[in-house]
């Protein structure tokens, strides 16, 4: 069972502990990547990151460098509360006021910062029904398929058998499917999948690679773009229509996989031929898999782009398309399906006074270096206003 509050996907989880620790961004106008950098170096992470092209750090080092940063925010003064979720902002002529927890307690505050993480969907149901303003975005949605290293090592380095000196080989394709982008995402050299359900009822991928990436299969997740047309008729047409949309898919994703954490899984090439796998060989996701034709998982158009795409991919990649490779769906948390809105000098909240949304929850980052750059600044922000009074 799915704890709701647990935090392995939010606080110390999320991008922290639940996450392989891709570094690499393209959103370097944003602000001082080397800072973000240098501040992982000073609680642990290898001094590599600096130098790297694609820097990586591990889900295996993740947790000892986010509780030394936690450390250090105790030593500055900073508090940090477990177990205390907020079910309520407190507001005063939009303003805020402060914050109510679960246990009962309410913190009086005037400033706060939301960045919750692109799943803390009760925050986006609680700002919804309060009337703090929200606007659905577009997002991207597929799956997760995972092949054997080996493979795309002989793919990508065209040799039989890797040399020691190079590390397990990436790939990252792009193409263009019925005017719809289709692309991998957040792809796991030497990597397991795993799953991150956020309730109970749903089944949720991702993916994962331990600091020397030397697990046997990589695995990537492959994604469709959406546009705002596809879900804005859930919802009554309203902020919440991407949620409920990833919704949907997941708990159907749950249903067909018998009611449990198990993944809905098909063969790569039976999945382009709409076939049933008659089995599925054991893949890293560790709760285990359910043979599911995934066409009845997937909305249509979905399925249907990313058929035509994994044939495109296997143009550019060939031998990519094979019926050793296995699909797990969905992959539905590709970035947040909803953006708070704000100023875009001072960053509040257009409407509520005090109110900073802030990183890849709110819709203003893609990856833990932009959710870093822009949790700084939010946090400068806030700082340049206790400076005027």
């Amino acid at each position: 069972m799915v704890d709701e509050d647990s935090n392995y996907c939010f606080g110390e989880g999320g991008a922290g502990t639940y996450s392989d620790g891709k570094l690499y961004t393209r959103s370097k106008k944003r602000g001082d990547v080397n800072r973000i950098l240098d501040l992982l170096i000073a609680h642990g992470a290898t001094k590599n990151i600096a130098i790297d092209a694609h820097p990586h750090i591990g889900t295996n080092k993740l947790p000892q460098i986010i509780q030394a940063i936690r450390q250090t925010i105790l030593k500055y003064g900073g508090m940090v509360q477990f177990n205390t979720r907020v079910i309520d902002i407190l507001i005063k002529n939009n303003e805020v006021i402060g914050v109510k927890t679960k246990i009962g307690d309410k913190i009086n505050a005037k400033k706060i910062i939301v960045a919750t993480g692109h799943s803390a969907r009760d925050i986006f149901e609680l700002f919804y029904k309060k009337g703090i303003k929200i606007e659905a975005k577009p997002f991207a949605l597929g799956v997760r398929v995972e092949h054997s290293q080996q493979l795309i090592d002989s793919i990508q380095y065209h040799c039989e058998i890797r040399s020691e000196y190079l590390p397990p080989a990436p790939y990252s394709i792009v193409k263009q499917v019925q005017n719809r982008g289709v692309y991998s995402f957040c792809m796991c050299p030497g990597g397991v999948i795993a799953p991150c359900a956020t309730a109970p009822g749903e089944v949720v991928t991702n993916g994962w690679s331990p600091s020397k990436r030397d697990q046997p299969t990589s695995n990537s997740g492959i994604v469709v773009e959406l546009k705002l047309d596809d879900f804005a008729h859930l919802n009554n047409n309203g902020p919440l229509a991407g949620v409920e949309f990833q919704k949907q898919i997941e708990q159907k994703a749950w249903h067909l996989a018998g009611e449990t954490q198990k993944v809905p899984a098909q063969r790569l090439v039976d999945f382009i031929d709409q076939k049933l796998s008659d089995s599925i060989p054991k893949t890293s996701y560790m709760p285990g898999t359910t043979s599911v034709e995934l066409g009845t998982v997937l909305p249509n158009f979905i399925y249907q782009t990313l058929r035509e795409g994994f044939k495109e991919f296997d143009k550019s990649m060939k031998g990519y398309l094979t019926n050793e490779a296995i699909i797990h769906a969905p992959e539905s948390r590709t970035s947040s399906p909803v953006r708070i809105p704000r100023d875009p000098k001072s960053l509040e909240h257009i409407q509520i006074k005090g109110l900073y949304p802030c990183g890849e929850g709110a819709g203003y980052a893609g990856g833990i270096i932009s959710a870093a750059i822009d949790g700084e600044k939010c946090a400068e922000q806030v700082s340049l206003v206790y400076k005027q009074i």
